[in-house]
Formats: C-alpha cells, structure tokens, sequence
C-alpha cells in the first residue's frame, strides 16, 4: 500500500460526540430516504402509460442500490469508531470510502438512462445521448476517486489534479443535460414543461454539492485529520472538514436519486394519456 493511499478506505480522526452522531444520523436518514423512494417508485410503475415505466423501474433501482450501499456505508462508519472517554477514536478498521464510489459507479449512468427515457427522444438521438453520457459519467468517478482516498496532507496538490481531471467529465455532462433539456421543452406536452425546468435546477443545484464536498475533505487540514497527523491547531479544522464531507455527499445522494426519482415520476405522470383523460374527465 502507498503511503496516503488505500484502495478500500482510510483512517479517520477523532471526532467528538457531536460530530459522529451528525454523521451517523446523516447515514440513517439516507437510508430510510432511498428505501422509502424505491418502494414508491417500484410501487406507482402502474400509474403511468407504459412507455413511462422502465423510467420508473431504473428510478426504483437506483435509489435501491443506493439504499444498499449506504446501509454498508453506515456499518463501515460503526466500525471505524468506539467511544472512547468523551469522544469517538478510530478502532483501526478502515472506514470504507469504496462503497460510495462502487454506488455511483452504478446509479450516476442509471439516472442518466432514467432521464433520457422518460423524455422519449427519438431512439437514434436518445441512444446517442445515453452514449456520450455514460462514457462521461465513467470517466468523472473513475477520475474523482483516486484523488478521494488520498490522505497525505503533503498531496494535497495531486487530490487537486485528480478533482481538476474528474471535473472535465462533470462540467460536460452538466452542460450536456442542460442543453437537451433546453432543447425538448417544445416537443413536451406543456403540463410536463415546468416539471423538466424544475428538473434542470435539481439537476444543476445538487451536482453543484459533490465537487464543495469533494473541497471540504481535501483540504490540508482534512488529510491531516484523516491520516492521523492532525495538531492541536488542525485537528478540529480537519475532523469538521471529513464530517462536512460525508454530511454533503449523502445530502446531495439523498436529492439527486431520491428527489430527483420522485421528480422523473412527476413528468412521467403529467405525459400519461392516461392520467390526462382521468383528470380531464374529473374535471368535467
């Protein structure tokens, strides 16, 4: 193993009271949020057209996958640490930054398929779009992890060339969604329009937290803290820096899978001749 870098986790510093269980609470939540969302999901496919539902089906497996992963996440997170005094030490035991990385590896190019689908693009245009979004969506995390599981404050500069190159991909993709969205709004029906502009801003806004996040723990005093060599000047600097970490990837998890699952159902709901004729109907 290279000094500063593990391939499955890493050393954590010690936290107080507080800040474990902001963390461990943050862990439960998304938990219960994608478990929630994938029953929802799995369980309303019958109140669409048909055409509509595989967006659902991939909806409900990516919040499923995700709810796994962060239940893994959370274990990892108990074994890192035991109560030590008046505050949380590490056991020794790796926490496991992988599980993360293995859930996005899957779920990000299974957001993009349910997006392009409950768009209904053309097959050439959609498949073409799928394309270029998937290799985009591999390269940004297969990039983003290296520099994640660095913790060696005297590589700071190399986390900041791996985020830099994990960036490239990111910025694409976001510029990508955006344009297409732009571009379908005229060929959607006018009751799913607002919902595809709302899906343009979570879409934008939520992303937006992975690359702050991914800043707060890279920062010196963050890889300090995480590997251990954390000073009285540092060390609380450095714990809050991994805690912010973990508090905001799981916050951005929980609204670009969960809410964003429940936002792909909204549009499939507003395009279903079905819903529209029951809703005309009620409203004679």
């Amino acid at each position: 193993m290279i000094e500063g870098f593990c391939l499955f986790g890493s050393a954590m510093p010690d936290l107080s009271v507080f800040q474990y269980n902001a963390v461990d609470n943050i862990f439960s939540m998304t938990v219960a949020t994608m478990g929630a969302a994938a029953l929802f999901l799995l369980m309303s496919r019958s109140h669409v057209d048909p055409e509509y539902r595989p967006a659902l089906l991939v909806s409900g497996l990516v919040v499923s996958i995700a709810c796994y992963h962060y239940f893994m996440i959370r274990h990892s997170w108990h074994d890192a640490y035991s109560l030590v005094g008046g505050g949380y030490k590490g056991t020794g035991a790796a926490f496991n930054d992988f599980y993360r990385y293995a859930d996005w590896i899957l779920t990000v190019p299974l957001l993009m398929v349910e997006l392009v689908s409950v768009l209904r693009l053309p097959a050439a245009k959609a498949t073409n779009l799928l394309t270029r979004l998937v290799i985009a969506a591999a390269l940004m995390i297969a990039l983003g992890y290296p520099g994640e599981v660095i913790a060696d404050p005297t590589r700071w500069t190399e986390r900041i060339v791996w985020g830099g190159l994990s960036s490239i991909p990111f910025f694409y993709i976001l510029y990508v969604l955006w344009t297409e969205l732009t571009q379908s709004l005229d060929s959607q029906p006018p009751a799913a329009r607002k919902l595809l502009e709302i899906a343009r801003l979570v879409i934008l806004i939520t992303w937006a937290v992975y690359p702050i996040a991914y800043a707060i723990g890279g920062t010196p005093d963050a890889l300090a803290a995480k590997a251990g060599t954390a000073n009285a000047a540092n060390g609380v600097v450095g714990a809050n820096g991994v805690v912010g970490l973990q508090i905001g990837y799981a916050i951005a998890d929980m609204t670009a899978k969960a809410g964003f699952g429940v936002l792909i159902y909204l549009i499939a709901r507003s395009k279903s001749t079905k819903t529209a004729s029951h809703e005309a109907y009620a409203s004679a």
